[in-house]
């Protein structure tokens, strides 16, 4: 085994023929004339390498069939290339899409990925301990309460990055973290169906990283804020208690009995679903009677009856900026951004409109 931990995939051999010996590191300096330095520079995709040269040692990369041993680099450049996931849910858009952009950004930079599902039976300290153990860093989605307490667990010495919830005003996640203003989204979706005519916009609430009793998530904070700025006494929050479409169902079928109401807002697009699915049934059409806006821009918010106006939110560039944040952890000579906040934009399609006469 090549000490700096490289090697090509495997040899050849047949009867009467001796095994092929794998290229090596040294074998690619020599084929492309230069040192076995510059090759490890241009496989980590260091900056610091001319184009010409680049374009010659990838050309001899490819010819001798070279490959990368993960194990033995990580022997020789003391870093661990892999990454373990803490999550509660992988099926969820936030989350699923949140995964999605990790992936990306961990194969592109030569890192294997590994997802551990939490429940609320787990012992964290154990769960947190053995996934820690293999080495590398630790990814935290942390959107609700169970991620949120497993970033707070997880020890000082270990490397780790989390996506989370926009933390509150002055306060900062315990460890390097990424999020989306979805509080100033809130907001602005808020003040948009003010704007078509709404005397007040009700609000149906997903679980926080703070849990689901009195306090309030980001997107609550930010309907609020927009309805108290506007002058108007926001109505009590409903929901906090699920995520999913059926949740949203019992909530619209109380709101679709109050006459008074005519605007909604969704903490997220599955709630949303299951808002119009109530109006439906109660006979209020949508936006004519109501308008209801949802919250992630998940895949089929654009093809329901009607299409849903929606917070877009860019959970794969979450994914992928928490990445890096975790390989700057990981990776002594990588320097990303030490936050990211990525934007939101709200998609107006045709659930949302005037208020009625």
């Amino acid at each position: 085994m090549d000490v700096t931990g490289h090697t090509s995939p495997g040899s050849h051999s047949g009867p009467g023929r001796e095994p092929r010996k794998a290229a090596g590191i040294r074998d690619v300096a020599r084929a492309a004339g230069v040192s076995y330095q510059t090759v490890s520079r241009v496989i980590n995709h260091s900056p610091n390498v001319r184009e010409e040269t680049r374009k010659r040692v990838e050309a001899a990369i490819q010819t001798l069939g070279f490959r990368r041993n993960p194990t033995a680099f990580a022997l020789a450049s003391g870093v661990t290339r892999s990454v373990t996931v803490l999550t509660s849910n992988t099926t969820l858009h936030g989350y699923a899409a949140t995964l999605q952009g990790l992936e990306e950004a961990a194969r592109a930079a030569g890192y294997s990925l590994g997802v551990k599902v939490l429940t609320p039976e787990d012992d964290l300290d154990r769960t947190i301990s053995s996934a820690a153990a293999d080495g590398g860093g630790l990814m935290v989605i942390g959107f609700d309460r169970l991620g949120a307490t497993a970033l707070g667990r997880v020890p000082a010495d270990v490397p780790c990055a989390a996506v989370v919830e926009a933390p509150p005003h002055g306060r900062t996640p315990p460890r390097p973290a990424v999020w989306a203003d979805d509080r100033e989204a809130a907001r602005a979706a808020t003040a948009y169906l003010l704007r078509l005519g709404h005397r007040t916009v009700h609000y149906v609430a997903i679980p926080t990283s703070a849990g689901t009793g009195h306090a309030e998530g980001p997107r609550a904070q930010g309907w609020r804020a927009a309805l108290e700025a506007a002058g108007v006494t926001p109505p009590g929050p409903l929901g906090g208690g699920g995520w999913d479409a059926r949740a949203g169902y019992d909530e619209g079928r109380r709101l679709a009995g109050d006459p008074d109401v005519t605007a909604v807002l969704c903490g997220n697009d599955d709630l949303a679903l299951g808002v119009l699915r109530a109006l439906h049934h109660a006979g209020r059409p949508v936006p004519e009677d109501v308008s209801v806006i949802g919250f992630d821009d998940a895949p089929h918010a654009g093809y329901l009856t009607p299409s849903l106006t929606t917070v877009r939110m860019d959970f794969q560039g979450l994914g992928r900026d928490a990445f890096e944040l975790l390989r700057g952890r990981l990776e002594r000579d990588h320097r990303p951004a030490a936050a990211t906040f990525t934007g939101t934009e709200l998609i107006i399609r045709e659930s949302s409109g005037g208020a009625r006469a």
